[in-house]
């Protein structure tokens, strides 16, 4: 006999024994321990681009579109829902309006963020190497009370949405114009990048969830032509903010799957997408929005968590404190309000239109603009105007010009406080990690006996590192910090947020402070050669060299030396900044890599969020 028929019989008798000895366990009744069922690997298919929708919510704005589309389809994030019984009270999400500004101290707050801005203007001399003159309001108030507006037409052509069919809801430009005297409320279902849950009408998780559904549904049908019966033949990736509500997403991802009906999603992170859109490998991405600005390090794909930053305050902020500069002006349109729907339509379209970041442009300018509202006659304004079109601007790096107190207005990222779905998170795997240096390991030996069932906390330690699945590259809480004690980590932690939150950053001190929150100087070095700002937020003529010079001028001037170039890049390619993010998401599509990071329905029915922390290409 051959030494490999040895073996093969050594084996057989082997496999013989274990089969007696799960018959005699059995006889006996011993309970074998029982594994959590395995996640099996996605499987391998070639996958259509025109059949994945890339989905991008913002807190205004719904970009939406096959991943094959050159442009995504593009309408207000807002629904109009019909009261279910008659005399029921009318009921309107803010536009403009937020909480936190008519407080006794926000005048006073608006008037010294006024003072730093113009400080500001003054010390930074024009091109030609002179002081700007500043203007004040006066000089053009004097001007514009004087002005009656001239009627171009006696119609404006602009309707109200017809409502006589009695529609339980419209969608996108068509709730915007529901007429404000109709059955209907109207509801923003995303704020500040996150679901707009709130105590009033329409504000609870599942009305919002289902506003999100309605829109979506809408939208996929009218513009995409895609019947919802046939989404079960689509796929989906949807984009996040970089600072994240797991809960949210959680909801958020069971209703694409579930209740939508598609096939399989994917979930990635906004910072990300937009260096995909743009074509860069690294970057420190600038996203200014309407109501938020976060900001983050990528890196290769990799979103750094300890870089990530999200500011409370964005374009809109930004076109209410341009009104309030143009009442100091004697604004002619004297019956603008910011709780009229269409009035702050009208003052967002102003704002793009005139404001703008370069300094070289001063002194009085007069300039025109038209009013065309429903049931009334089209209206041709004139205005004169001065430093207020800059001024506004530069309230993204004086935030206290917008006169928001007793808010929460900088937000880092938060730990994961646990989910009952999910029992292996990563609260589990920092409790059961093997410990490099003796005494941590023999502390966790310790703990691990003290516990209830501690005998079994090898297996399971095992187990969690098996389960870190494709994101365990990224660091749960930066270099090194996994190290230190579980409770002088979370206090430094709390330290750090309590210390931020507080206070607004200016948008040139929130940079800094996110490249310096990168581990090397090397990443960092990368970093401040390329600011990416994407969003339409910062879309003012001048802001690029406006950024850049206040990057360059506060920046520490060890990395002075160190960075060959500082860049600021604003439009990459030659593409709308507001666009960029959503382009990634549909480059995304088109990898080979992302063949891994699919989760499919049956998954997510059996598995559930397990299937995030598992998949997606950050740590969840």
């Amino acid at each position: 006999m051959t030494q490999a028929d040895k073996e093969q019989d050594n084996g057989k008798e082997k496999e013989k024994e274990r089969d007696k000895e799960k018959e005699k366990e059995q006889q006996r009744g011993v309970k074998r321990p029982i594994a959590p069922p395995v996640i099996p690997e996605p499987p391998q298919e070639q996958i259509q681009s025109n059949f994945i929708v890339v989905i991008h919510p913002g807190s205004r704005t719904l970009r939406i579109g096959r991943a094959t589309d050159t442009l995504p389809v593009t309408v207000p994030h807002v629904i109009a829902r019909r009261h279910k019984q008659s005399g029921q009270p009318r009921y309107e999400d803010p536009w403009l309006l937020r909480d936190g500004l008519n407080k006794p101290e926000s005048n006073e707050q608006r008037q010294n963020g006024l003072k730093m801005v113009d400080q500001a203007i003054w010390s930074k001399k024009m091109s030609n190497g002179v002081r700007r003159t500043p203007v004040s309001a006066e000089q053009a108030r004097a001007y514009n009370c004087q002005i009656r507006p001239a009627v171009l037409d006696s119609s404006s052509r602009v309707k109200w949405t017809n409502t006589s069919h009695h529609p339980p809801h419209l969608v996108g430009e068509e709730a915007l114009y529901v007429n404000p005297s109709d059955c209907y409320n109207i509801h923003w279902p995303m704020m500040r990048g996150q679901l707009n849950v709130h105590s009033g009408p329409g504000g609870s998780l599942t009305a919002v969830l289902a506003d999100l559904e309605t829109i979506w549904s809408h939208v996929l049908q009218k513009h995409l032509e895609i019947p919802l019966k046939d989404l079960k033949y689509y796929r989906c990736i949807l984009l996040v903010p970089d600072i994240y509500n797991r809960q949210h997403i959680k909801e958020v991802v069971n209703m694409l799957l579930l209740n939508m009906g598609f096939s399989a999603i994917i979930v990635h992170q906004e910072s990300v997408c937009a260096t995909f859109g743009s074509g860069l490998s690294s970057a420190c991405v600038v996203d200014v929005g309407d109501q938020k600005t976060s900001l983050c390090c990528v890196e290769d794909g990799v979103s750094h968590r300890n870089s990530r930053l999200c500011l409370a305050y964005g374009g809109s902020d930004v076109t209410r404190t341009f009104f309030w500069l143009l009442q100091r002006a004697g604004f002619p349109y004297r019956d603008c309000q910011l709780s009229s729907r269409l009035d702050c339509q009208l003052l967002q379209h102003l704002k793009e239109t005139f404001c703008h970041l370069n300094q070289d442009i001063s002194g009085l300018q007069d300039h025109e603009f038209q009013t065309r509202f429903p049931e009334a006659p089209a209206l041709l304004y004139q205005v004169r105007l001065g430093d207020e079109k800059l001024q506004a601007s530069m309230g993204l790096f004086y935030p206290t010009t917008f006169g928001i107190v007793g808010q929460k207005m900088t937000s880092l990222q938060y730990r994961s406080q646990g989910d009952s779905e999910d029992p292996h998170d990563e609260h589990y795997l920092l409790a059961t990690q093997s410990k490099q240096d003796q005494s941590s390991k023999s502390a966790a030996d310790r703990k691990a006996v003290s516990r209830p069932g501690g005998g079994l906390d090898g297996e399971m330690r095992m187990q969690g590192e098996m389960e870190l699945g494709p994101a365990q590259g990224e660091c749960l809480m930066g270099a090194g910090e996994v190290e230190e004690p579980l409770s002088a980590h979370v206090s430094r932690k709390t330290a750090i947020m309590s210390q931020f939150e507080s206070k607004a950053l200016g948008l040139d001190k929130a940079i800094l402070h996110s490249i310096d929150c990168c581990a090397s100087d090397e990443t960092k070095r990368k970093m401040y050669s390329s600011i990416l700002v994407v969003g339409g937020g910062l879309m003012f003529h001048g802001a690029q060299e406006f950024l850049l010079h206040r990057i360059i001028n506060k920046m520490p001037p060890s990395f002075r030396r160190l960075v060959d170039n500082v860049e600021v890049i604003t439009r990459p390619k030659d593409m709308d900044p507001r666009l960029i993010s959503w382009k990634g998401g549909a480059v995304l599509a088109c990898l080979d890599t992302t063949q891994e990071m699919w989760i499919h329905q049956r998954e997510w029915q059996r598995f559930g969020v397990r299937m995030l922390r598992e998949r997606a290409a950050f740590v969840w």
